[in-house]
């Protein structure tokens, strides 16, 4: 068999396999399912998406497989690039509208999906009306997309009375089906999302073991065609697919989109060709997620991109998203021979943690940038980040640790890849909002595959300190946790936090007014199951002007 016709075999097993899924899930099959036993490869098998919203603006994103001969579509993931020469540009139309029939047509155009961006559009539609419904589509060869539902955010100045949206992250593919997006996308579900957050962990590097519940194909994603291969693979569930195309995404990453525990342009081997491979990361992740030109990485410079930004929700809240990655000083104390942070240190031996004040998550500038950003003048304060806030020791603590302290009297047993690795990073965060006296901060993070709810406070060994924020830290959709004794064990040296639960995946969900934040904790019963029932574990309520989260019900 060619090289060419095993690849458009395994893409016709992709679709193959999402119509199953989808069949299995009880989801109205779109058009590139429903066509999945033509001739031909679909066109659009990846689906669409949207995102970046504005007040007057959206991001359209699809991603085509053209044909490049009489034998078929380049595969899964164009990562042949002979292939995807052949095809070229291909134009492709696409329309706008106000009502789900297509009657009212408020915006359309044309694109040209190229080769070099992997046959991917980032189609950027100006001129909308804020805050309002639309559904778009996507024609190109004579096929049409399946069409999709987004919005616009509200005016800034807009009295606006609720937000409902999502956090998510973590969506490992051979660690489980994704039933919590068939939740997420529910058709008839009230309220609907007005956004998703994707706090990180889109794909995985990782090859898989033998034992995956369903494989990634080929070995670690570690080039340009590895990486776009990935996604393209991931792209095809179609639960997924439904929750894109059911309300914008904003979308950040982490380190699987690069590499576990990746710092900087520093790879968790150490290996001197990891800015070439972080180049080809970020490239494959702009091309496959709803971003404009404008956040388009570099081709220098390991591929530097600027992912933060912010959103004013009317006058409701504004929202800022930051990036924990790119600009992060490299972990404290690794194992020997690596990068990384896979390791969880106690204190004492690890005093850099307390005694190197300087270090920063965020790096100085992203640092400043948030820190002038935060609004006096909404009632609530979102911060969109990758993994969790909160002190999370494994052992006792009985005092606080300062610069000087001896580092035999230190404790704590504290993970160094997250904010327990950057504590005066945390400590500069947490007290401009105490200083600023910032209303309605709430931290929204994922990463850690598990679901925490936790109460901030500046120092978290001074009991008499006022909080200034609340915490939720979504667990996985799919990636599995560490046991729940673990966490059991844990919790009793870390009184802030609220609720911990290792064993569960899922999302959570959000409505919020002017008067509270309201959190739903949705959770998966069955992960290997994508017609898995998805419950309400628990639920929880912050009320403005009042930080700290409340059990509810």
């Amino acid at each position: 068999m060619t090289d060419l016709r095993r690849r458009r075999a395994v893409q016709q097993l992709f679709v193959a396999g999402a119509a199953g899924v989808a069949n299995a899930a009880g989801l109205a099959l779109p058009l590139f399912v429903r066509d999945a036993r033509a001739a031909d490869a679909p066109l659009f098998p990846y689906g669409i998406a949207s995102g970046s919203p504005t007040a007057t603006s959206v991001v359209l994103w699809t991603r085509l497989a053209p044909a490049t001969s009489g034998e078929g579509g380049p595969g899964p993931g164009g990562g042949d690039a002979v292939a995807a020469a052949a095809a070229g540009e291909v134009p492709v139309t696409w329309e706008v509208a106000a009502d789900e029939a297509f009657k009212s047509i408020v915006a359309r155009g044309s694109d040209v999906a190229r080769a070099g961006d992997a046959h991917t559009l980032h189609v950027e539609v100006a001129g909308l009306e804020p805050s309002r419904w639309y559904w778009y589509r996507f024609a190109a060869r004579g096929q049409r997309s399946a069409s999709g539902r987004t919005r616009t955010a509200p005016a800034p100045e807009a009295a606006v009375a609720r937000l409902d949206f999502a956090i998510a992250s973590c969506q490992r593919w051979d660690h489980g089906h994704w039933a919590a997006w068939r939740d997420a996308a529910a058709a008839g579900a009230s309220p609907q999302l007005d956004l998703v957050l994707f706090l990180g962990d889109y794909i995985y590097e990782y090859a898989s073991p033998p034992n995956a519940v369903r494989a990634h194909t080929g070995g670690a994603a570690t080039t340009l065609a590895g990486y776009r291969d990935r996604y393209a693979q991931y792209k095809t569930d179609p639960l997924l697919q439904a929750a894109h195309a059911a309300a914008p995404w904003i979308v950040i990453w982490d380190d699987h989109e690069v590499e576990n525990d990746y710092a900087g342009l520093q790879g968790e081997r150490l290996q001197p060709d990891f800015a070439a491979r972080r180049v080809a990361a970020y490239r494959a992740w702009w091309e496959h997620m709803p971003l404009p030109h404008s956040l388009r990485p570099l081709s220098a410079n390991g591929g530097a991109a600027t992912i933060h930004g912010r959103l004013d929700w009317g006058t409701l809240a504004r929202l800022q998203w930051i990036d924990d990655r790119q600009f992060r000083d490299p972990q404290l104390c690794p194992r020997a021979d690596r990068g990384g942070g896979s390791n969880t240190v106690p204190l004492r031996d690890c005093p850099g943690l307390v005694r190197e004040t300087a270090r920063t998550l965020l790096g100085a500038a992203q640092e400043r940038w948030l820190a002038e950003g935060w609004s006096l003048a909404h009632p609530w304060n979102l911060l969109a980040q990758q993994t969790l806030m909160a002190r999370f020791t494994r052992e006792a603590v009985s005092e606080r640790a300062l610069p000087g302290t001896d580092p035999a009297a230190m404790q704590g047993r504290y993970w160094t890849d997250g904010w327990d690795g950057y504590p005066w990073a945390r400590q500069r965060l947490l007290s401009v909002l105490a200083e600023r006296k910032v209303p309605g901060a709430v931290v929204l993070g994922g990463d850690v595959h598990a679901n925490y709810v936790a109460d901030l406070r500046v120092d978290p060994d001074d009991a008499t300190a006022p909080f200034v924020a609340t915490e939720f830290c979504g667990t996985s959709i799919s990636s599995r946790g560490s046991s729940q004794s673990s966490v059991d064990a844990a919790l009793r040296f870390n009184p802030h936090i609220h609720y911990g639960r290792s064993q569960e995946r899922g999302y959570m969900r959000f409505a919020l007014t002017k008067d509270r934040l309201e959190a739903d904790l949705r959770v998966v019963a069955q992960p290997n199951d994508p017609a898995s029932a998805v419950v309400s574990a628990a639920r929880f309520v912050v009320e403005a002007g009042r930080a700290g989260a409340v059990r509810a019900g």
